[in-house]
């Protein structure tokens, strides 16, 4: 495949607002057991849950994991050689790993990889949902390379926190 212009999504897990009802969330987690425990699609009643909750308003007061991400993404990029860029979440936040997919590609991205915040093995979202969207969304966009950087070194990650550390006294 010949390579166009790239684009990079980085993808964080999601908070939920602190002022955003608690019952809201629990039911969309309620409902979203059922449907996995039954192996069905979504319902229209947990998609507009679900939206609801990803477009909540939000503040770096209410939302401050959204805020960190967002300060990630202002320090990463400017290290991305000019690549198209966005950001995505798992749940709670908007937007989706397919929206920020359909959003590049808009722009013009040929070449998309997928980056994740969550660095260590074991997680559904890094190891299970990330890739299941990534397969759903490649027959709809034929013409665009989606990659997933997974896993992470692990070395590299062991690095890093030591750099942490070290800044640490």
């Amino acid at each position: 495949m010949e390579t166009g212009r790239k684009g990079i999504v980085l993808v964080g897990h999601g908070g939920i607002p602190k002022d955003c009802p608690q019952e809201l969330v629990a039911k969309l987690k309620r409902l979203e057991g059922q449907r996995r425990a039954a192996k069905l699609p979504p319902s229209q009643e947990e998609i507009d849950l679900d939206q609801r909750i990803r477009r909540w308003q939000r503040t770096a007061e209410s939302d401050p994991y959204q805020s960190g991400l967002t300060a990630v993404a202002e320090a990463l990029s400017p290290q991305l050689d000019g690549a198209l860029f966005a950001i995505a979440y798992n749940e709670f936040c908007a937007p989706t790993l397919e929206e920020a997919v359909d959003d590049l590609v808009g722009k013009g991205a040929t070449q998309i990889t997928v980056l994740t915040t969550m660095f260590t093995p074991g997680g559904s979202h890094s190891e299970v949902e990330i890739p299941e969207i990534l397969e759903h969304l490649r027959p709809r966009f034929p013409g665009v390379e989606l990659r997933y950087a997974w896993p992470f070194d692990l070395q590299l990650v062991a690095k890093t926190l030591a750099e942490q550390l070290r800044r640490w006294p």
